[in-house]
C-alpha cells in the first residue's frame, strides 16, 4: 500500500520560512516523480511544484518562483519544498504527489498516489 507522509506545517508570520517534507513508502522511490499540491478554502487545487527521480525541478506557477524549491533526497524517500518569503495568499493545504513518469506532467490526472495534507498558515 502506497503512503505519502507529510510533515512540516504550521503557523509562520509573513516573511518568514517552513521546510515541508513528504516521505513515501510502498513503492520504489525513484521510479517517480514527485509534487507538491495546495488547496486553500474555496480554491481548486493547484499545482506547484515537481521533480524528476534525477532531479530536475518544475515550478508550476510564477507566484513561487524564487520563493520555493522542491528537492529529493531518493536515499530516504522524501520529497521536500522548502518555502520562503511567506505570504498570507500562500495560507493552504499542503500535499505531495507521486506519478510513475520519468517527466513531470502538468497533468494532474498523471498523479495516481496523493498524500495526506498538511496546514500551513501565514499570518500578516
Amino acid at each position: 500500500q502506497v503512503q505519502l507522509v507529510a510533515h512540516g506545517g504550521g503557523l509562520v508570520q509573513a516573511g518568514g520560512s517552513l521546510r515541508l517534507s513528504c516521505t513515501a513508502s510502498g513503492l520504489t522511490f525513484d521510479d517517480y516523480s514527485m509534487a507538491w499540491f495546495r488547496q486553500a478554502p474555496g480554491k481548486e487545487r493547484e499545482g506547484l511544484a515537481c521533480i524528476t527521480w534525477n532531479e530536475y525541478p518544475l515550478y508550476y506557477i510564477d507566484s513561487i518562483k524564487g520563493r520555493f524549491t522542491i528537492s529529493r533526497d531518493n536515499a530516504k524517500n522524501t520529497v521536500y519544498l522548502q518555502m520562503r518569503s511567506l505570504k498570507p495568499e500562500d495560507t493552504a493545504q499542503y500535499f505531495c504527489a507521486a506519478d510513475i513518469s520519468a517527466y513531470c506532467s502538468k497533468d494532474q490526472d498523471d498523479f495516481g498516489h496523493w498524500g495526506q495534507r498538511t496546514q500551513v498558515t501565514v499570518t500578516s
